[in-house]
């Protein structure tokens, strides 16, 4: 018996990708069988709704068989097909892992990987700063001293200063692994504000800033005080002129809003009694002491992945959500305020959609404001905790880190994906996913969390060009590393968060990464054409940009070491439209693909 469905191509599935609820969704299924077939079903359950899983069945005559199917609620869906033959029940379902695009036969029901169906509550609108950035992150600590004589403001007692900007972080621990000295080199906000020329000739109209509030450590995401600048980054009015330069040199500002957990000698805590207030940790009559969960007071508690240094708040807590969100003092209304144009939520799989929600309603009251969220996975099915997330489905989080399409670049350039396997994934995500979020995430290639991409693509420059190029032509708003464009290298943290080498920082690889934003920024309508991926056999990948079946870019790249002449069996074009097909084929066959080239073709027909 031969089966066929695609959930990439509209002639099986209509319309693509994540819809709204009442939206009739056209589901065919061509099946072929030697032996007579008695009811062909569509089999679909809202998710957690197992026991109410619904069976329509589809109508023919063979080979064709179709179904309509109208979603009433936001969330998941999930389905598969069901094949009644006289003698025998075959099941069809997606490929294991959950992927969309054609899927396989399954014996038993029990075995079945279902397709998902999104289903949103709201449709996003995103700022067109935004969605027309490039963005680029910063670790403060590590970009750039402002003061004249290069000072370290405030130094922090019990920490250690690098005799040379050119040393290598390094962490000191004691046996149980715990920092017992923090380092720092002296970055701050003065130092950003002085290399606003820099970035400006770079290109880069976004800044995201690693957590600029007071804390103890070098990264500050164990928040000490969320209303006060970290001393060592400067003061508030060091920050108001930061802003105020930004703003001037159109460039928009995204902080980090790290509120899962808080520092153990932090304000709210205070196990060390630093603080004039009185902590969770010093009494039970604290204010804050019910922001916290301990299991024996006051020296054990909740803390994220049970690091002592980080406790964990209780977001279920109405005092501590009317503390970062649900009053006019809020810390978000404080320095939204104060010119901030967006913020990116650390760990955003901790804190409940409800708080997320509740985060966003505090940024809607100021206009052109953006959330952007920390999810390692394919966000749209996130489980975390036992539970589904929903912050992608309207009013939570308006796009996300998008680590999924980082490990795709890695993988497809380092050789441990075929180009199949690339187009498969990459597609799913496009399906699974608000138009929205697919258009607009928050793209990178590397950040504070992870090794360099230099280091991943084993220091080969030819590649990590290629990875820029990749970044800046894929749908998404680009946000360069730090010194990524300096030819940065590193490991896991700490090594991943050197000093940028402003001395020593590679010209050519920075003229390079220049053209590609500049370029990216000339061309501020990608994200709103078309788009869909392709794949040429095992040698190379490749996506198209259309509109009204018009092809406007074309962009290829060989992930092999030898050139390939393209025929036209080598392309794989599922699930692009027949016009914008004909036209990429007529392009292609016969050219021939470099090695270690991004070769773009732009408004051909």
């Amino acid at each position: 018996m031969q089966i066929d469905y695609n959930s990439f191509q509209t002639a099986y599935r209509s319309p693509f990708g994540a819809v709204m609820p009442q939206t009739s969704v056209h589901f065919t299924l061509k099946v072929q069988a030697s032996e007579p077939i008695q009811q062909v079903s569509f089999c679909v359950a809202h998710d957690g709704q197992w026991d109410a899983e619904v069976a329509q069945t589809m109508t023919g005559p063979g080979p064709l068989y179709t179904t309509t199917f109208t979603p009433t609620q936001s969330g998941l869906y999930f389905y598969y097909f069901e094949v009644q033959l006289t003698n025998d029940t075959v099941y069809y379902g997606c490929v294991d892992g959950g992927y969309g695009g054609p899927g396989m036969q399954y014996a038993r029901r029990d075995q079945v990987q279902m397709y998902q169906l999104t289903t949103l509550a709201a449709k996003e609108t995103l700022p067109q700063w935004y969605r027309e950035g490039v963005a680029y992150q910063i670790f403060v600590d590590r970009f750039y001293n402002g003061n004249p004589d290069e000072h370290v403001n405030a130094p922090k007692p019990n920490s250690f200063l690098y005799g040379r900007m050119s040393d290598r972080p390094m962490y000191i621990r004691n046996a149980q692994q715990e920092i017992l000295r923090w380092d720092f080199f002296g970055g701050n906000l003065r130092g950003i504000e002085a290399k606003i020329p820099y970035l400006k000739r770079l290109g880069v109209t976004i800044i995201y800033l690693t957590p600029i509030f007071q804390a103890a450590s070098n990264h500050r995401y164990d928040t000490g005080d969320y209303y006060e600048i970290d001393p060592v980054l400067g003061d508030l009015s060091d920050f108001d002129h930061l802003v105020t330069a930004l703003h001037r040199a159109g460039m928009r500002l995204i902080l980090d809003g790290v509120f899962n957990h808080v520092g153990v000698e932090s304000r709210y805590f205070n196990r060390s009694g630093h603080y004039d207030t009185v902590g969770a940790a010093q009494s039970r009559t604290s204010r804050y002491y019910n922001w916290f969960t301990f299991i024996n007071y006051p020296t054990e508690y909740d803390s994220w992945w049970g690091i002592g240094d980080l406790p964990t708040v209780d977001k279920e807590n109405q005092d501590y959500r009317d503390f970062i969100y649900d009053q006019p003092s809020s810390v978000i209304d404080y320095w939204t305020a104060r010119g901030v144009d967006g913020w990116r939520l650390d760990v955003a799989d901790e804190l409940p959609d409800d708080f997320i929600a509740g985060i966003r309603r505090a940024l809607d009251r100021y206009p052109d404001k953006v959330l952007i969220g920390e999810v390692w996975e394919d966000a749209s099915h996130k489980l975390a905790y036992g539970q589904r997330r929903h912050y992608l489905e309207g009013g939570g989080l308006q796009a996300v880190m998008n680590y999924p399409l980082r490990r795709l670049i890695i993988h497809v350039l380092t050789g441990t994906m075929l180009p199949a396997e690339w187009w498969r994934e990459l597609m799913t995500l496009k399906e699974n996913y608000p138009a929205t979020t697919f258009a607009y995430n928050f793209n990178n290639i590397g950040s504070h969390d992870t090794p360099r991409i230099l280091t991943m693509l084993q220091d080969d420059v030819k590649r990590l060009r290629l990875a820029i190029g990749l970044l800046m032509t894929l749908p998404g708003v680009p946000c360069l590393y730090y010194g990524d464009e300096a030819k940065m290298a590193g490991g896991k943290d700490p090594d991943n968060r050197a000093f940028y080498p402003w001395n020593q920082a590679d010209q050519a690889l920075q003229h390079d990464v220049t053209a590609w934003v500049h370029w990216r920024q000339a061309r501020p309508q990608l994200n709103t054409l078309a788009f869909a991926p392709f794949y040429l056999g095992d040698y190379a990948i490749g996506y198209v940009y259309w509109q009204a079946d018009q092809p406007q870019l074309l962009v290829v790249l060989n992930v092999t070491t030898m050139e390939h002449v393209v025929t036209s069996a080598a392309l794989q074009l599922s699930g692009l439209p027949t016009a914008v097909a004909a036209a990429v084929t007529t392009k292609l066959v016969g050219q021939t693909v470099k090695v270690n080239q991004l070769q773009l073709f732009e408004k051909f027909t």
